[in-house]
């Protein structure tokens, strides 16, 4: 099996303006009991920048050995069109959501659910049998994945076993499980998925809950489509009205309830350890976490201070 750390050495980023003389947020529980009070960071570190590993970009493509890994991100992406096409094709009934951890399979042969579509369908090599960490969780959730993707992004990813033979005929595939231990399987999901769209919105609407209202078009840029961006999150990020209005928005999302606002900083805080534990260095996607912990420490403060 393999096990990632869960918190690796990083270095701290510059805070936003906003709350900037705030160090640190207390959260107390609303039991009947004595307050549980808990010290969150001011801010999550954001790693230091690790290059992927050569040795799993030749296990994944060895015709890549000598390209350099920004070219294979780049290149990739024209692609993810080809491998969403092979996901897809993958039948869904035949597809575990979960399997015990104690009782996987050395293989899962999937039937291939053939469609009509002029996007020719990249098959994925692998599927990760992801656990958390930490706990007792007998169950693995499961991941069919392309292993050059992870590979190109996931700097702290161990190789993966070989995936030979995949295509059994034009019917089925054959995917070697591979056991992955990571903070949260449920973050990695959110990972996966991006990893596949690039999409920054998707991430932020997963980690917090939005307004409807949320991405005025005063922040997208002219000639792009009403989307997530490094520029937008930037100008988000320094936006003091925007900050205290989505932090606001959380606030009564979660009813004012400290213990359901911690879920959220908990998704956020998980979502972020399990991309230092990957490796993923990617500027969108640490912008998101930015925002998303500057909004939930944000909607801590207004319920404090509605508790007086």
């Amino acid at each position: 099996m393999f096990q990632v750390a869960s918190h690796p050495h990083s270095s701290s980023f510059p805070t936003a303006p906003h709350h900037s003389r705030r160090e640190s947020v207390v959260a107390s529980s609303t039991s009947s009991q004595a307050p549980n009070p808990v010290q969150l960071p001011r801010r999550l570190a954001r790693p230091e920048y690790t290059e992927v590993s050569k040795s799993s970009i030749i296990a994944a493509a060895p015709d890549l050995a000598n390209v350099p890994p920004e070219y294979i991100r780049q290149s990739l992406r024209p692609k993810e069109a080809e491998m969403q096409a092979g996901l897809n094709a993958l039948s869904p009934s035949h597809v575990p959501n979960k399997l015990s951890k104690s009782h996987l399979p050395s293989h899962l042969s999937i039937p291939l659910y053939h469609k009509s579509s002029s996007i020719p369908p990249v098959y994925p090599t692998h599927a990760l049998a992801v656990y958390p960490s930490r706990g007792h969780d007998s169950q693995a959730l499961i991941f069919p994945v392309h292993y050059l993707i992870l590979a190109a992004h996931c700097a702290r990813l161990p190789t993966l076993p070989s995936s030979h033979s995949q295509t059994q005929g034009r019917d089925h595939l054959h995917l070697p499980v591979v056991p992955l231990s990571l903070p949260s399987p449920h973050a990695f999901a959110l990972i996966r998925k991006y990893l596949y769209t690039h999409s920054l919105d998707g991430v932020l609407k997963s980690l917090i809950p939005l307004p409807s209202s949320f991405l005025p078009s005063s922040f997208l840029p002219s000639s792009s489509t009403p989307s997530l961006n490094r520029e937008t999150l930037r100008t988000l990020m320094t936006s003091n009205s925007t900050l205290t209005s989505l932090s606001r928005h959380l606030a009564e999302h979660a009813l004012y309830n400290p213990s359901t606002l911690m879920i959220h900083v908990g998704h956020v805080k998980e979502f972020w350890q399990t991309l230092v534990a990957l490796g993923v260095y990617d500027l969108g996607l640490l912008d998101v976490v930015d925002l998303a912990w500057e909004v939930c420490l944000g909607g801590l403060n207004v319920v404090n201070a509605r508790r007086g």
